[in-house]
């Protein structure tokens, strides 16, 4: 009964938001706290509560209200980072915030009139179109980036925290050194943390809120095609401080994935792998944050997001993969991407007994860019006793595909 009248409050307040005659005022706090504050709405949810023909009506409509919202949501996203997000009201808040502009920010991208929303000044007042843009503050896209990245590696949130005795002892979320909390032992990182569906669940949320922020180019003219993504400009430069641990935790992620576990038959029917939705979200981040590959010398010089120096900045995710040389580091990422690429062709006496993966063409893709850019990895492949196990099954993928034109 309460769930049912959460989610007619939730729908109530977004109806609002194109049937008020005049633009709400940003600092009403009692009406745009009820969009993620005192409840829990799943993202399926989210979803349906907000149709894509009234985003659209209020983009169109009212885009004040727009504004708005997406600034509060980021705005209490950045708050719950200031205080470290340790409360279990404060963590819930961040996932409504991050599912309602999951689901907002396509239909602000698809508009060219919104092109340069996200990369304004925010107003002086915290919200609202009409207000002060203050002079040399962070556009609203930076703050957003950084506070998902913040809170990717919020311990008893996104990472299992070590307890400190003594509150004053708890560590602030804004100086964090988050090479410590790395998510999976691997490449650069010996310490395997103990496993936490909730947390793997969470980390899915933000990085697929971090994907749709990257989805931008998707929604560009195509005279616009060749300017650099500014999102993932930012994402991947120094400006991140966590762009290292980021990688890193990304990359072991999904190599050291193993999708059969121990074996047990049927074993995917009886428990939810809260890490296989995990693992397809960090492929993806992946394969979209190393094909941003835009040099100095690229027709992007003109447009976007430069630097002062004239210079788009490094891709830092690109420069570190690039620099992996240690042969325990390539047979770790070989032996993941071969062991996950050949999940299809496990076989056993049990029918069906066996999880199966479908992100087999972003594995190849990744694949593939590791040895683009590494090419001690890819002489490292060709000499290796191990390299018919990457063959077979890149064989069995083009075989099954050759009569699929989408493949």
């Amino acid at each position: 009964m309460g769930n049912t009248d959460t989610k007619l409050n939730f729908r109530k307040a977004i109806v609002q938001l194109t049937s008020k005659s005049q633009p709400i005022d940003a600092s009403d706090d009692a009406f745009w706290e009820q969009f993620w504050c005192e409840h829990n709405t799943p993202v399926q949810d989210v979803f349906a509560l907000v149709p894509a023909n009234e985003i659209r009506k209020v983009r169109d409509v009212m885009p004040t209200n727009l504004a708005t919202l997406c600034y509060k949501a980021t705005e209490r996203m950045v708050r719950a980072v200031d205080n470290s997000c340790r409360t279990q009201g404060e963590q819930q808040t961040v996932l409504n915030c991050v599912r309602l502009l999951t689901r907002i920010l396509p239909y602000v991208f698809e508009d060219v009139q919104w092109k340069d929303f996200f990369w304004s000044s925010l107003p002086s007042g915290g919200g609202g179109s009409s207000e002060k843009e203050e002079p040399g503050s962070v556009p609203l896209a930076q703050s957003l980036l950084n506070a998902i990245c913040d809170l990717l590696f919020c311990p008893d949130f996104t990472v299992v925290g070590y307890r400190k005795s003594g509150p004053e002892k708890a560590e602030e979320l804004n100086s964090i050194d988050s090479c410590e909390y790395i998510w999976e032992a691997g490449v650069g990182f010996a310490q395997s943390p103990p496993r936490n569906g909730s947390m793997d669940a969470r980390r899915t949320e933000l990085l697929k809120l971090l994907l749709t922020c990257f989805s931008e180019t998707m929604y560009r003219p195509p005279t616009a095609s060749d300017e650099p993504n500014r999102w993932i400009v930012h994402f991947t430069s120094a400006d991140n401080r966590h762009a290292l641990p980021l990688f890193t935790s990304l990359l072991n992620t999904v190599c050291a994935y193993d999708p059969v576990g121990i074996g047990v038959p049927y074993n995917h029917l009886l428990f939810t792998d809260t890490l296989e939705p995990l693992v397809e979200v960090c492929l993806q981040i992946l394969i979209v944050t190393l094909d941003h590959d835009i040099t100095s010398n690229g027709p992007a010089q003109s447009s976007a997001y430069i630097h002062d120096d004239s210079t788009i900045a490094d891709n830092l995710f690109i420069n570190y993969l690039s620099r992996i040389h240690r042969d325990d580091d390539f047979q770790f990422i070989l032996k993941g991407v071969t062991r996950l690429l050949n999940n299809p062709l496990v076989q056993s006496y049990l029918p069906n007994s066996t999880k199966r993966l479908h992100c087999h063409q972003e594995l190849l893709v990744f694949f593939w860019k590791i040895c683009d850019y590494n090419k001690k990895f890819l002489y490292f492949v060709l000499k290796s006793s191990d390299v018919l196990d990457i063959l077979v099954p890149i064989l069995y993928h083009l075989n099954d595909s050759r009569a699929d034109q989408c493949k």
